[in-house]
């Protein structure tokens, strides 16, 4: 029975990387081509940008309450309809957009499919791993994930280069791909929960977990909104540049990930998350005042680098779940809390393009990424308050007294 047990997790691990390999195609198609999108079919401004940021960021915000409405299905199910209410909403901006309102509203679908399946996406990976590899399991599916975006970069670089590709095809294509994602989710099996779980979990014990998604949403939002748009606005960059910064930055991102998974079981969440935000103040000051640091091809080499660094330390964030299942008081806590945790990150981005928008247009876009900087240190300190070893042992205590 065990034996058994042990091949079905293999199983589905394999199926769950599989997965993983195309929905890393679909975002090495999308990422890349978006803003530029939205640059060259409506020329919108930075404040229009910004606030487009508000519907597009809404979904995540309600994460908690789409998955509360599914929480009778198992995990992988959900991540089955997220994959394709997500494939929906790329197809609808790919085939039935004739004008920037349709847009929105396939916008809109994309992303309730895709912040439906963002915090499901790190529990099925702790699901199928053993308690002492869970880092490693997760930095595995990142580096296989991350592998297979290459391929899209490439796509949209020869595409747009050569082919004469149109938007139109990459989303298509895009949303192709992750249709493939929701078979092999089709085929795993899903776990069945021993204990009833709640559709809606806040507690005071995950507090600092909270609060770590306030301050990811905060900065990931002013990286992925203005760092794509310092590139296109300020140094007037195509989607081609976009496809090799991704290309270079996936390539990196295979080891990194993979080393990072084994950096957080070695040296644990509070050194990782330390050091990325002390490389995010560097990636902020770079991003903002590259043109004062060197002049001509230097200040673009410097924002190459900035975008290529921000996108390796985006995988951090996968050092919050660790760190979430190291406390969790079961481990049917884990979807909803990543859930709420998604809510409470966007409770935030959902504003912050707004106000940074207008910043930028008040101030210059130098003070949208010393503002971000700022946040980076909020999160160092937030940082050196996790303390692993002394929640367990807390816990220990507490049930020994139970």
């Amino acid at each position: 029975m065990e034996v058994n047990q042990e091949a079905r997790i293999k199983r589905d691990f394999f199926l769950f990387m599989l997965a993983g390999v195309f929905m890393g195609l679909y975002s090495g198609l999308y990422d890349p081509s978006f803003n530029n999108y939205l640059n060259d079919t409506f020329h919108i401004s930075e404040v229009a940008r910004g606030g487009l940021e508000f519907p597009r960021e809404m979904p995540g915000f309600l994460v908690v309450f789409t998955t509360g409405l599914l929480i009778f299905l198992p995990d992988v199910r959900i991540a089955l309809v997220a994959g394709l209410v997500l494939s929906l909403g790329l197809f609808g901006q790919g085939l039935l957009s004739p004008t920037f309102s349709w847009v929105v509203i396939w916008m809109i679908t994309w992303s309730i499919g895709s912040h439906l399946y963002m915090p499901l996406e790190s529990s099925i990976g702790v699901s199928l791993s053993k308690p002492a590899e869970v880092g490693k399991r997760l930095g595995q599916l990142g580096a296989v994930k991350t592998a297979a975006s290459v391929l899209g970069f490439l796509l949209v670089w020869v595409g747009f280069r050569y082919l004469h590709m149109t938007y139109k095809l990459i989303f298509t294509l895009a949303g192709l791909s992750v249709l493939a994602a929701c078979v092999c989710l089709l085929m795993m099996q899903p776990r069945k929960s021993t204990v009833k779980r709640q559709r809606f979990l806040f507690k005071r014990k995950y507090l600092l977990f909270y609060w770590l998604n306030v301050l990811f949403g905060a900065r990931k939002q002013v990286f992925l909104t203005f760092g794509p748009w310092v590139l296109i606005k300020i140094f007037h960059q195509p989607a081609t540049t976009f496809a090799l910064l991704g290309i270079v930055g996936t390539i990196a991102g295979i080891a990194f990930r993979a080393l990072l998974g084994k950096a957080i079981d070695k040296f644990g969440e509070r050194t990782v998350i330390t050091w990325e935000s002390g490389m995010l103040v560097i990636v902020c000051l770079c991003y903002g005042f590259a043109r004062d640091i060197g002049a001509g091809s230097l200040a673009i080499w410097l924002v190459f680098g900035s975008y290529i660094a921000d996108q390796l330390l985006f995988a951090c964030n996968m050092a919050r779940a660790t760190y979430l299942n190291k406390i969790v008081d079961s481990p049917d806590d884990m979807t909803p809390t990543l859930s709420m945790g998604v809510t409470i990150d966007h409770l935030v981005s959902m504003t912050v393009p707004f106000f940074g928008g207008l910043v930028w247009t008040k101030f210059g876009f130098q003070y949208v990424f010393l503002l971000a900087a700022a946040i980076a240190l909020l999160n160092l300190l937030a940082a050196l308050r996790i303390n692993v070893h002394k929640v367990a042992a807390a816990t220990v205590q507490s049930s020994t007294g139970a």
